[in-house]
């Protein structure tokens, strides 16, 4: 073979016309993800990108909006629990998934500022 995958680049939700404020203050403030720039090229099409760990989180805008409810990412943290409390001092609201408990791995689901839904996982 002569080409080789090495992983993700990057993870594009879909927010509606408008997000940037939004998802600023969820993904940077609350989460505490580092705002990156977009390439002046793109700039023009709305959104926003952000940095976590060593991928990155795109905010694409999309017209006739409606938000990701089952397909979703999944990020991997250390100190679940940390995040989990910061949430909801945030009034975000958790949802508990332990269908993978017995794997070893502790998650819960939230939904952005639009609806998508996000996943948090930690392998115990």
């Amino acid at each position: 073979m002569t080409y080789q995958f090495y992983g993700l680049d990057h993870v594009q939700l879909a927010a509606p016309e408008g997000c940037e404020a939004a998802a600023r203050h969820f993904f940077e403030t609350i989460l505490g993800w580092k705002e990156i720039p977009k390439p002046e090229q793109l700039q023009k099409r709305g959104g926003i990108w952000f940095q976590c760990g060593i991928h990155q989180v795109h905010i694409g805008v999309q017209q006739d909006f409606v938000p990701a409810a089952k397909a979703h990412p999944a990020f991997q943290v250390q100190n679940l629990d940390e995040l989990r409390s910061r949430l909801l001092l945030q009034n975000v609201n958790i949802i508990d998934d332990e269908a993978r408990s017995d794997e070893g791995i502790k998650r819960f689901y939230v939904n952005d500022p639009f609806g998508n839904r996000l996943e948090f996982l930690e392998w115990q």
